[in-house]
């Protein structure tokens, strides 16, 4: 009896062993595009993600850290239902990455009805920052209207008049052409919004752009179909004729494509966007340096939110000292932003979009011959998105 006692007795330790194990790890879900040409984004979001875990080294609060990556196949079905999986079957205590804002707002509920923290890494839905914010819902990028007014702005002190539109009808393009309109004082003389995610041929598109003679072509397109218009703009003749100005389309990811091909056009051109390789902050300089050495490439600005998503998270488990109960003390370290980042101190409106600066770029040579953006001045200082007005939270 006395053996069996103890035999049972180790049983139950052991299972209250395996039990403190399994609850002593940080799990965290990262939803991403990891295949379809987009791929090439999550890649550099998985690699910036991993960069962070490694400068931490893998722990939070004194726990290990458990990333599961999902693909969500550029679909946003695809997206919830791989979001789904990490709620109910790996019930993980935060998920983050989405790319896309379509993919973000059809898996927020499955995140925030569930009662986890949904932190995206780069998709900024006006939605979500307006009547839709969640007190559980942190944004470590910007809300989609903000870089292009940004641009807007440059538009203005660069005395453009006149604006030739173009962009992809889906969630993000409608909110990039809202923004630059909303600061753009010049006249709109044409808009087109092509298919998304199919269409990369813009030659109809070009040709009513030519003829409609503008000072300026505005322009949003991530991934291939960036790649694809920038080459039909040059082959077409426009490039140096009438000036393009862009948002997401050149970044650290396109750049590398457009100089193996020699496009040329791009250099010397500009566009927006909260951070740069070459931005002068402490946090923005060790992650540079540890990319470029761990994977012989800059980062861009989707991996410097991914970077900065690893920080956000590991000040909230260290704040509640790795009680990952303890989602109020977790909720409120997140929402003062007392974490390094690489675009240095900022601060979260009550949304919990970013206050932030937002700089123009241009494209420019390294000392290496490589093809990168730098930073050349402020254009909006410490902004609020348009939408924060509407957040009850």
């Amino acid at each position: 009896m006395f053996l069996r006692t103890i035999g049972a007795g180790l049983v139950v330790a052991a299972m209250l062993a395996a039990t403190t194990a399994q609850a002593a790890e940080v799990k965290i879900g990262f939803v991403t595009t990891l295949t379809t040409p987009a791929g090439v984004i999550g890649r550099d979001m998985k690699d910036a993600f991993e960069l962070g875990l490694e400068d931490i080294g893998r722990k939070m609060g004194g726990l290990d850290v458990k990333v599961m990556y999902e693909d969500d196949g550029f679909k946003p079905e695809i997206g919830k239902q791989k979001t789904d999986k990490l709620v109910q079957k790996d019930d993980v205590d935060f998920v983050a990455g989405y790319i896309w804002s379509h993919v973000l707002l059809a898996s927020r509920k499955s995140v925030l009805g569930a009662g986890k923290f949904l932190i995206s890494s780069n998709a900024g839905p006006s939605q979500l920052a307006g009547k839709l914010c969640h007190k559980n819902f942190f944004s470590t990028s910007w809300q989609n209207d903000q870089t292009p007014m940004a641009m807007g702005e440059v538009l203005n002190q660069r005395g453009v008049k006149s604006l030739y539109v173009i962009a992809p009808n889906y969630a993000a393009g409608k909110n990039m052409v809202a923004g630059v309109q909303r600061t753009f004082k010049g006249k709109i003389i044409g808009k087109d919004m092509t298919k998304w995610p199919t269409q990369l041929d813009f030659s109809a598109e070009l040709a009513k752009a030519r003829a409609a003679k503008p000072d300026g072509v505005f322009i949003f397109y991530p991934g291939k179909a960036g790649g694809a218009f920038m080459k039909q703009y040059q082959q077409a003749g426009l490039s140096g004729k009438i000036p393009l100005y862009s948002v997401f389309t050149v970044d650290s990811i396109s750049l590398p494509k457009f100089q193996k091909v020699n496009l040329s056009g791009v250099m010397g051109s500009f566009m927006t966007q909260f951070w740069a390789p070459d931005l002068d902050t402490p946090q923005s300089k060790k992650f540079v340096s540890g990319f470029k050495k761990k994977y012989g490439r800059y980062p861009s600005f989707y991996a410097a939110q991914t970077y900065d998503t690893v920080f956000l998270i590991k000040s909230a488990v260290e704040a509640v000292n790795g009680d990952l109960k303890n989602m109020d003390g977790m909720r409120a370290a997140m929402a003062k932003a007392n974490f390094p980042s690489v675009r240095g101190p900022f601060k979260y409106g009550k949304n919990h979009f970013p206050v932030q600066d937002f700089y123009l770029r241009e494209v420019v040579k390294d000392s290496d011959g490589v093809w990168t953006t730098a930073a050349r001045k402020v254009v909006l200082k410490d902004h609020v998105d348009t939408y924060a007005k509407d957040c009850k939270m």
